[in-house]
């Protein structure tokens, strides 16, 4: 039987990997199409072992590892969404912490590689381990993230996420393992599988939008966390187009009823298939639309009907949100 379901799984997969985000992973389809095929392997150490075979520089095996767990790995809907408790262990000395911490880790990361399910935590795990063995120097970001619309402009201070940053000929670069895999849809309640390819080595200035790290030492140019939280929410068909938005200057957008709301994007044409959802989802037109210089600006005017979310949509896909307050607030 499972001979049988494995062409039409391989087929699936392969217009998975081509078909979507063509333009982002051209540069790294000879990397994906060969991870792609490779079997089942009953050690991390074989898998590495294969990569390091395959691959010579640096860049290449980064990006092998993350599209080898990308593809390989399924998001644990079940633990996210009833999360165990932490586990306690007690320690006289931190060397004899750091010990316990490490032997709970390594678990982790082999309960992911045996299941092919993990959360974050375990993605990371196991990116830090096969990069490695691989050679590589790569360490674990912990951090808050956006993923939704009640995100923007939120108060509370999270730690929701881990990802992973790898050097590369000396150069640090960004990776989330986890969100290669694919999205947990909110509404639905489900997880998409659909690997994503932006994820890997993606510019600080998109990445630092959907992440803010724990540690000072990570954060880099990423601005204060009110900053972060009150930023537009961004989807991946806006880190694809190259686009970015000039204005508004905010996530948080001052309207009252009837009210215009300009806008201004940058790398977006008005003969793109951009519009913005009411509160019924229904597709609303952009107003007074000019190009110039490749910047896009055009208006809308807002109806408190509407939600207090303004969401854009580029062919069909999700591309920026916004959130609306009274300008009494």
């Amino acid at each position: 039987m499972t001979h049988k379901k494995f062409p039409l799984l391989f087929l699936f997969l392969f217009l998975t990997l081509f078909s979507l985000n063509s333009s982002y992973s051209q540069k790294y389809n000879a990397i994906d199409s060969i991870v792609l095929k490779y079997p089942n392997f009953g050690s991390t150490e074989k898998l590495a072992e294969r990569i390091q075979k395959d691959f010579t520089s640096e860049h290449d095996k980064a990006r092998a590892i993350y599209s080898w767990i990308a593809l390989n790995i399924n998001y644990d809907l079940e633990t996210f969404l009833d999360p165990p408790k932490p586990k306690n262990y007690s320690f006289k000395t931190t060397a004899e912490r750091d010990k316990k911490k490490q032997l709970l880790d390594e678990d982790t990361m082999q309960k992911a590689f045996r299941s092919k399910k993990a959360v974050c935590q375990g993605y990371s795990l196991l990116y830090t381990h096969l990069a490695a063995l691989s050679g590589l120097r790569c360490q674990i970001v912990t951090g808050d993230s956006k993923v939704d619309l009640p995100d923007i402009g939120r108060r509370n201070n999270l730690s929701n996420h881990a990802w992973n940053t790898v050097q590369i000929d000396g150069q640090w670069i960004l990776v989330d393992a986890t969100w290669g895999a694919g999205s947990y849809d909110y509404h639905r309640k489900v997880f998409v599988k659909k690997f994503t390819p932006i994820y890997f080595d993606m510019a600080p200035k998109y990445f630092n939008t959907k992440h803010y790290p724990e540690a000072s030492m990570y954060k880099g140019n990423t601005g204060n966390k009110l900053e972060f939280l009150n930023g537009p929410l961004i989807y991946d068909s806006l880190i694809e187009e190259n686009a970015e938005i000039l204005m508004p200057y905010s996530g948080i957008v001052k309207a009252n009823d009837g009210d215009k709301i300009t806008f201004k994007i940058k790398n977006i044409s008005k003969h793109d298939d951009l519009y913005y959802l009411d509160k019924k989802e229904e597709k609303m037109k952009l107003e007074n639309v000019k190009e110039e210089n490749g910047i896009l600006e055009f208006q809308i005017t807002y109806n408190r009907k509407m939600g207090r979310f303004i969401t854009f949509r580029l062919f069909q896909h999700g591309f920026a949100a916004f959130k609306v307050v009274p300008k009494s607030e």
